[in-house]
């Protein structure tokens, strides 16, 4: 492997061309708009995107401020990282931030006329778990190669739940040996356990962690353990899939909203519309208080959502400017009961964060 370049070191970003707030990554040099581009639809989840549509959903994402953009190789076996680097490719280096994740390395096979499992785009690859060091250097560097970049900025151990143990032992070491060489600014992990993720930050030096739908309004689980332990320790958290998978994403839940990938049960969507109650007594929206919500936490540095149109981009990102009222928080945990102390915690976000302004 040829991606170790001793001696270098990321530079620091600047931000001069945004219009949006931006956040460091624990201590590492790294910033991230609060609001990033989730590349998992450009790899076509749940539905066929083509190329045209995905570079104008770049496009708009560039257009309305996100510099923070985040893919897999696992995300339509390649086809979102190719998509994004097609992008990025054009644009000043140091205008923007770039993640991807190790832990799935892609390997050809003939499609023999199938299509990807979970992925709308033709079985070209097959994926094989590897959380050991050379199947991490070998994933870092057919990502460079499928972005055409010179650097990632950000890289995490992806979907180690079911690997945890090797991924901690063999796979962190990895990571943090690749920062260490300048070749990634940060290192963390991406996943959907908050225990598994606190155990990452209380046993590593982990720069930061992306945790999927367990800090949302519908789902705290990470306020246990994981969110407490980020904050004493410096490791900054980005929440993805802050629509859990949908539910959250309209105004009202769809006929047929999904949470978790799987159809809502009957008590989730009358959660959702009792959430929708209270919103809309503040001319706020489900999804504008959705993204807004995991940001008041002080351990948050962003939200990542995903995104495969123009048209849906600018949605979110008119969404994620909304000014919403401090005082729809605390109606809404006084009227749904179960949100214990986050709102506290809320009030220290960043520190300079007006209460009106999320």
């Amino acid at each position: 492997m040829n991606i170790i370049m001793s001696g270098r070191k990321p530079e620091p970003h600047t931000r001069e061309t945004s219009h949006m707030r931006t956040h460091r990554l624990g201590r590492s040099t790294v910033e991230v708009t609060e609001l990033g581009f989730g590349g998992g639809p450009l790899g076509g989840l749940f539905e066929p995107v083509d190329d045209d549509t995905a570079a104008q959903a770049l496009a708009a994402a560039w257009d309305s401020g996100i510099r923070y953009f985040d893919t897999s190789p696992h995300y339509g076996i390649g086809h979102s990282e190719r998509r994004i680097g097609e992008l990025l490719r054009s644009k000043p280096r140091a205008e923007f931030t770039l993640s991807t994740k190790v832990g799935r390395l892609l390997v050809p096979q003939d499609p023999n006329g199938r299509m990807d499992e979970g992925f709308a785009v033709p079985a070209t690859h097959r994926r094989v778990w590897d959380f050991s060091r050379d199947g991490i250097l070998r994933s870092v560097e057919d990502s460079l190669t499928r972005m055409g970049v010179d650097r990632i900025d950000v890289l995490y151990l992806h979907d180690a739940e079911e690997h945890f143990e090797t991924a901690l032992r063999d796979g962190y070491p990895a990571l943090a040996e690749l920062r260490s060489q300048g070749v990634v600014g940060a290192v963390g992990a991406g996943m959907y356990h908050p225990g598994k993720l606190t155990r990452l930050v209380r046993e590593t030096d982990a720069d930061v962690v992306m945790l999927s739908g367990r800090y949302t309004l519908l789902d705290h689980t990470a306020l246990d353990e994981l969110l407490p332990a980020c904050a004493e320790r410096g490791v900054s958290v980005l929440a993805a899939s802050v629509f859990n998978s949908g539910l959250l994403a309209t105004d009202r839940p769809a006929e047929g909203a999904r949470f978790d990938y799987a159809p809502a049960a009957p008590e989730l969507l009358e959660r959702v519309n009792r959430i929708a109650d209270v919103c809309e007594a503040y001319g706020v929206t489900v999804p504008q208080a959705a993204m807004a919500f995991p940001l008041r936490h002080p351990a948050v540095a962003g939200i990542v959502v995903g995104m495969r149109s123009a048209q849906e981009v600018r949605r979110n990102a008119t969404a994620f400017s909304a000014r919403i009222p401090a005082r729809l928080w605390s109606d809404l945990r006084d009227r749904l009961k179960t949100w214990a102390d986050w709102q506290d915690l809320s009030a220290q976000a960043h520190g300079t964060l007006d209460q009106e302004d999320r």
